[in-house]
């Protein structure tokens, strides 16, 4: 671990100038980059006391030896060294996006003598007009299959078509009307051009003009009585028709715009990104990250958008069809939150592009409610990483190893519970507690707890809630052992493997299933030292020495054990972390939600509650003769005996209740019967 301090610039040294610094380790590798409009007061930041850095920016300048900037002229010029940088020496501490695979494009090769119409995955050619990404290459496929009747342009391979010129015969697409065959001389080079100049017009959004002038040209044939001509171009027409059908109309026509998202917990976020070119939505694509560094959701957006469109920079100018290689970059950027430098980001991307780009955030309307679905994908993206993640056999039980091996157990805790307290400044107290078993969630083992409390007004604080919840479910623990060691020895045995024994989880004196099916092997607390100490101290004073106990610090990630001075840190890339994580996660749901389910029906309570012979119906009727519980207060036994279905006896018990002295029924002494 290196003392920052080392070598931490002398003053004066570090200009008050825009500019990019890195960091490097003690081997010279970088391992952070950053940008600044101010390179002297930013880099101060990072050499303050470690105790009052974040964590992961203590991990970091502890973790670097060195410390190097270079001074440009612009934040935007900023932001795209940065960019350049991490792509260059891709530093460890800085977020990356990354996919799972490369996303295909549908590539139009215009710089080519004869262009092509292909599927492009990777880095962007000069001279090539690219339309997606798409999610699969299939789909790529099928559109252009349907525009091929409309638009035969060459789709064959510069071999194929070489050796078709040189047979003098064309491949089976040029035989069947899907391609023109420039090959072998049957449309001129500036012919074939302008054919799939209008292929990719069509791919970028023009396609009404497109269908009309085909729809017209059958309407002519017909009129000309060329009916077999007009029946192949209504199937043009069908053809165009159902390549739009495969693209959702969400925007008007002229939008041209990407659309991102973000779903994001302590450590991972999940992307997604719609592109919306000529009002529809041409593809759709989704990272999931590690954060590795302090970041904001701003902070997200911002490295989101370089990594992005930072590639476009290589390509500005291309194109010899007179196109910008910056046209992937569109006119307007809409993010869930603005990025930390919008004002920069905006004038960067729209030099990428060549005209003006507009990032925003939408506030209502169509764009807004397409960014709602942009986040659900990534919502639904993030619980599927975790899931698949979680699911996965062999990562479960290479989890619980490393548990094992961390925590110093006997063996794998094939059984983990968790616990959790939740409550609103101290009210209506609750916790839960969650069950892993073989590193799966098992619900039906789940309980709540409502947290009874020493202190007035049944408040408490996170530790003695803590301590009072393990004594609860371990004194339950030790009764059941406790009688289970009774009867083994009064158990008769019966025939069967299970002679003499008494099944785990179930009472042996109602053959019922116990509140508590049997102890875990390993027990953590949501929680640092603290907690951790209190929930030790519960399992001490009950005699409980057969279970582990630990607790998973929100703010580092770090499991802390009873009696430890230190924390033990499991790498952030460990599965054993990553099963604690989730089992945190889940308590500290389950939770919430059943605080949120006590605080609705404390808030929902009614005076009336609780009063014999009044039901739901008739307090409906009292409200809707009275309006309010102020003028129900006000009337008397005879006016409330006035409402249909409310007698004497019931009309007198509801005005004893509101006046606050409800009085206790009377008994029949000589019939033990209840008085009205």
């Amino acid at each position: 671990m290196t003392n920052p301090a080392s070598y931490r610039p002398k003053p004066g040294e570090v200009p008050d100038s825009p500019g990019v610094y890195r960091f490097r380790d003690p081997q010279g590798r970088v391992v952070y980059v950053g940008k600044a409009k101010s390179l002297r007061q930013r880099l101060a930041n990072y050499f303050q006391p470690l105790h009052a850095l974040h964590p992961r920016t203590a991990t970091m300048v502890t973790t670097a030896a060195s410390v190097e900037w270079t001074v440009v002229g612009t934040e935007v010029e900023a932001l795209q060294l940065e960019y350049s940088w991490i792509k260059e020496f891709d530093p460890r501490f800085n977020v990356k996006y990354r996919d799972d695979k490369s996303y295909p494009y549908l590539a139009v090769t215009m710089g080519e003598e004869f262009p092509r119409v292909q599927v492009m995955r990777g880095a962007k050619r000069k001279g090539t007009r690219y339309f997606g990404p798409y999610a699969h290459a299939w789909a790529i496929r099928e559109t252009v299959d349907l525009l091929l009747r409309v638009f035969p342009v060459r789709t064959c391979s510069t071999g194929v078509f070489k050796r078709a010129g040189q047979v003098g015969r064309p491949c089976l697409l040029g035989y069947i009307d899907k391609c023109s065959a420039p090959c072998v001389g049957k449309v001129t080079p500036e012919e074939h051009r302008a054919l799939a100049q209008e292929f990719a017009d069509f791919m970028g959004g023009a396609t009404s003009k497109y269908v009309k002038r085909v729809e017209a040209q059958m309407r002519e044939a017909a009129a000309e009585m060329d009916f077999e001509r007009a029946a192949r171009l209504r199937d043009d027409a069908g053809a165009l028709r159902k390549a739009l059908e495969k693209s959702a109309v969400v925007l008007p026509d002229a939008t041209d715009a990407d659309v991102f998202a973000l779903a994001e917990d302590e450590l991972e976020a999940a992307v997604q990104v719609f592109h919306v070119r000529g009002g529809r939505v041409r593809g759709q694509r989704g990272w999931v990250v590690e954060k590795v560094e302090d970041v904001t959701t701003a902070d997200l957006v911002q490295h989101l958008l370089q990594q992005v469109y930072g590639g476009a920079a290589s390509l500005e100018g291309a194109g010899d069809d007179g196109s910008e290689a910056g046209e992937q970059v569109p006119r307007e950027v809409l993010v869930p939150v603005e990025p930390t430098d919008p004002e920069q980001t905006a004038a960067w991307l729209s030099r990428l592009r060549g005209s003006r780009v507009e990032v925003r955030v939408p506030q209502r309307g169509d764009k807004r409610a397409l960014l709602e679905t942009v986040e659900r994908n990534a919502t639904g993206a993030l619980n599927l990483h975790k899931t698949r993640r979680g699911g996965d056999l062999t990562s479960r039980s290479l989890a619980l190893q490393e548990l094992q091996e961390a925590l110093g157990l006997d063996e794998a805790p094939l059984r983990i519970e968790c616990y959790d307290v939740s409550h609103l400044q101290g009210s209506e107290v609750v916790a839960s507690m969650v069950v892993f078993e073989d590193g799966l969630p098992r619900k039906s083992e789940y309980r709540k707890f409502n947290v009874r409390g020493d202190g007035p007004d049944g408040r408490t604080d996170d530790l003695a809630s803590m301590n009072e919840v393990l004594t609860r479910r371990f004194r339950r623990h030790v009764a059941d052992g406790a009688r289970d060691g009774e009867l083994d020895d009064q158990v008769a045995p019966v025939s069967g493997p299970v002679s003499g024994e008494v099944q785990p989880g179930i009472d042996p004196t109602t053959g019922r299933a116990r509140r508590f099916a049997y102890a875990p092997q390993l027990v953590v607390v949501d929680g640092g030292q603290p907690q951790v100490e209190a929930a030790a101290a519960a399992l001490a004073d009950l005699g409980v020495t057969d279970v582990a106990l630990c607790g998973l610090a929100k703010r580092l990630e770090e499991v802390w054990l009873p009696g430890e001075d230190h924390p033990v840190v499991l790498p952030r890339s460990s599965e054993g972390l990553y099963l604690l994580q989730r089992l945190r996660d889940e308590a500290h749901r389950f939770a919430i939600t059943h605080h949120r389910s006590k605080r609705s029906r404390a808030m929902t309570t009614s005076a009336l509650d609780g009063v014999p012979g009044l039901g739901p119906a008739r307090k409906q009727a009292l409200m809707a003769r009275f309006g309010t519980l102020k003028a129900l207060r006000a009337a008397t036994a005879e006016q409330v005996a006035e409402v249909p279905g409310v007698g004497p006896a019931t009309a007198a018990a509801v005005v004893a209740a509101l006046a606050g002295n409800a009085p206790e029924p009377a008994v029949d002494t000589a019939t033990g019967e209840l008085v009205d």
